[in-house]
């Protein structure tokens, strides 16, 4: 007998704001000595900038200067009095990373005076450094109190904080430089970077005149070729990023194809309706009842038997796909679907379906869940999301909707990595494995700019071993793709969220922690599968063994620090004989602009006992957001790698091949659970965030405790909701049903 997973609702999360920092003032990079010679360096570089930019007619008043950082710096560790700014952090307009991934190389979008400011700055260091510190300094010097205070600053027009700022900055800074991007001879999706000037202006300025049509949003825009070669020869430091606009459909296996008798569908009633935006759909299909078209291609394009296959398939999959593939039953049902027909053939204009996409999700704000099989042959960049993902993560951030999106297949051998819209990071990516849990030989890699865990999960997207029978104009097909692999976990997240009536945060937690199990992944797996392959009936993710407690829940982030210390864990002989996991999803508003630094908030999550001063055991020794910065102090790199910093997706995985060894308890029995909201732009930025949080409990002796840890919770104030599947349908169906009323 298994468990229903439990939906604990009642007790809201407590928001506390952040203590203040009582130590403050500028941090020196420890592995650093700052010489003269470095700072005489920087600034005869500066010179060069300034110069470079007085000869040049702007067409906005500031200028773009890139700063090369000699590590992944965080946040804390970027310019902050070089550059005379309030909060420098607010003129980043770019971020990337070296190739070899380990550097950061940062964008800024400064007024002149910045510049004549920081070279002034730097020339008064260089005089403090020669005269006080013999033209070098270190970190033991530069934290010791005793020496820093006895000097005279004021002899030389500078005071020792901005001094000691001055250095702390170019401890962690290489070089400066202008960024200018290569000719762009096609047309293209360019972003521009911020200049704070309209862009029809600006591009006016160049020769280039646009249409508003043109625009995505303020800084991306749709050039062609004459167009693009222009930008890049006047005004190549203008250019952010740019993608090829010509997107082709990835190729898909379409095997046996063959003549079908119709086959039989009863009429629609109550059930759910999940969006669907490819390319054309066939009415004349037998599920065709179950589908509302809507077709968006000009009628003066002529369309061809071919336009139709893609997305009458992918609609089969969604409505009718186990009938057609009882090897994949998932206990689901069936789907309604609205379908969008936005591309004919194997090409189209991704500027012109980004477009579509905004107008299809504003008008029809009753759909959760959203598929889109359609895909990029480009690979991605290393260094900035693609256009088309910055406008799905947008639309998710501002929106309660979900993309479920293919990984993308191989067009060739030569292509690796996997192609947009795939590099979304808010959407559920899911690439393709074959019948036995290998990955298909179509498939394609992650990871999305140099770190976000994509794909998100892996799927059964046909192969030799067994091929995914789709309805396509023609009648059934035997068919491969990471295509035909999406629309599955399409359905499972509308059984979720419009069935279920989860959270789009829970839903999707609830799939990644189902497929990812007790395993922690690899870099190399994960860019194969993401976290895992997610299970086949949805009973098995919404029920656990027998050893396992798996409970849901979810809040908003308002503040800093978003916690609940009352999860009542069952306890025997006073310690706790379980091994946890716990997976959290949350969906954060993202800034293309800002390069590999995407995401504007970062929610990490703690879970575990309290100690007897009251602070949760660290999981994995994760120093994240400690309040004793010196003692735990953790490098940028390690909190991404290691703690998927940045990252939307977090899992913390205890090893239960471990020997057994009961927990021990302290004061307070409960266990508790803090989420800490951090942000890289706007303080603003994390409040309103909701997140939903899966934890699982597996006991140690194979005992079940399920009972006891209902009764706990009840207890405590808790409402238990056990999601058993046959009651929710049951409510599902009773709640949609039609009336008929008398007059």
């Amino acid at each position: 007998m298994a468990n229903n997973v439990l939906e604990l609702k009642g007790k809201a999360f407590t928001q506390a704001s952040k203590k203040q920092n009582n130590g403050g003032g500028a941090t020196m990079n420890g592995k650093v000595t700052v010489s003269s010679e470095h700072l005489v360096f920087l600034k005869n570089r500066l010179q060069i900038i300034s110069e470079y930019w007085t000869g040049k007619t702007n067409a906005f008043n500031g200028i773009l200067i890139s700063v090369y950082y000699n590590k992944i710096a965080a946040k804390s560790n970027r310019i902050s009095g070089l550059f005379k700014k309030e909060n420098s952090n607010f003129a980043v307009v770019g971020s990337k990373f070296n190739d070899n991934k380990d550097k950061h190389i940062i964008t800024y979008y400064l007024d002149f005076q910045d510049i004549r400011d920081s070279i002034q700055g730097l020339e008064k260091s260089i005089s403090v450094l020669n005269a006080y510190f013999d033209g070098q300094i270190n970190h033991y010097k530069f934290e010791n109190k005793l020496i820093m205070e006895r000097f005279s600053y004021d002899k030389f027009n500078i005071s020792k904080s901005l001094f000691m700022q001055i250095i702390a900055d170019v401890s962690y800074i290489e070089d400066f430089n202008v960024e200018e991007a290569p000719e762009q001879i096609r047309q293209s999706i360019i972003t521009l970077y911020d200049t704070k000037t309209d862009t029809i202006q600006l591009l006016k300025k160049y020769g280039i005149n646009i249409l508003s049509s043109r625009i995505l949003d303020k800084l991306t825009v749709y050039l062609d070729s004459n167009q693009a070669k222009l930008l890049s020869y006047k005004a190549p430091y203008l250019i952010s990023m740019a993608v090829e606009d010509l997107a082709c459909l990835s190729p898909e296996d379409h095997i046996l194809q063959y003549q079908q008798n119709q086959l039989y569908i009863p009429i629609p009633k109550a059930e759910p309706t999940i969006g669907v935006i490819d390319t054309l759909f066939d009415s004349n299909v037998y599920f065709h009842e179950w589908v509302d078209y809507h077709e968006m291609v000009d009628v003066n394009i002529p369309k061809e038997l071919n336009d139709y296959k893609h997305g009458t398939a992918i609609s089969s999959i969604i409505v009718d796909g186990p009938n057609l593939n009882p090897w994949l039953e998932d206990g689901c049902g069936r789907f309604k679907v609205r379908h969008f027909g936005v591309a004919t053939g194997a090409q189209f204009s991704s500027f012109t379906i980004i477009k579509q996409i905004k107008e299809i999700i504003a008008a029809n704000r009753d759909i959760k869940v959203w598929n889109l099989s359609l895909g990029s042959n480009q690979e991605i960049n290393d260094n900035f999301i693609s256009a088309e993902a910055a406008v799905l993560d947008q639309i998710q951030f501002d929106n309660d909707v979900i993309f479920v999106i293919a990984g993308t297949n191989k067009p060739n051998d030569k292509v690796e990595k996997i192609g947009s819209p795939a590099d979304s990071i808010n959407s559920m990516v899911v690439n393709s494995v074959t019948k036995y849990g290998k990955p298909a030989k179509y498939g394609r890699k992650g990871i999305v700019l140099s770190f976000f865990s994509k794909p998100d999960i892996s799927y059964y997207g046909g192969s030799e071993e067994q091929y995914i029978c789709v309805y396509e104009p023609s009648g059934k097909t035997n068919v491969a793709g990471t295509s035909f692999a999406a629309p599955w976990v399409a359905r499972k997240l509308s059984f979720l969220i419009d069935i279920l009536g989860l959270n789009k945060e829970l839903a999707k937690a609830l799939i990644i922690d189902a497929a990812g199990k007790w395993e922690e992944p690899t870099t190399e797996k994960m860019a194969l599968y993401g976290h895992g392959i997610m299970p086949i009936h949805i009973n098995n993710i919404l029920m656990t063994e027998e050893d396992e407690i798996k409970f849901l829940v979810s809040d908003i982030s308002e503040k800093w620090n978003t916690y609940n210390y009352e999860f009542p864990i069952p306890l025997i002989k006073d310690k706790y004989p379980f091994f946890a996991r716990a997976t959290m999803c949350y969906f954060p508003k993202c800034n293309k602009n800002q390069g590999v630094d995407y995401t504007n908030t970062e929610l990490n999550i703690k879970f575990g006992r309290i100690t007897d001063k009251n602070k949760i055991i660290v999981n994995r020794n994760n120093k994240q957001n400690l309040e004793n910065i010196e003692k735990n102090y953790l490098y940028e790199s390690e909190a991404r790698n290691i703690y998927r910093k940045w990252d939307n997706i977090k899992r913390i995985i205890e090893n239960i091949d471990k020997k057994p060894v009961p927990k021990k308890s302290y004061k307070i029995k409960n266990w508790g659970m803090e989420i800490k909201t951090n942000n890289r732009l706007d303080s603003r930025d994390g409040e309103g965030i909701r997140f939903g949080v899966v934890v699982t409990l597996k006991e140690m002796n194979n005992v079940n405790r399920i009972e006891e840890y209902i009764r706990n919770c009840q207890l405590n104030g808790w409402l238990v909701t056990q999601l058993d599947i046959d009651k929710q349908i049951d409510i599902y169906q009773s709640s949609n049903e039609s009336l008929d009323l008398l007059d």
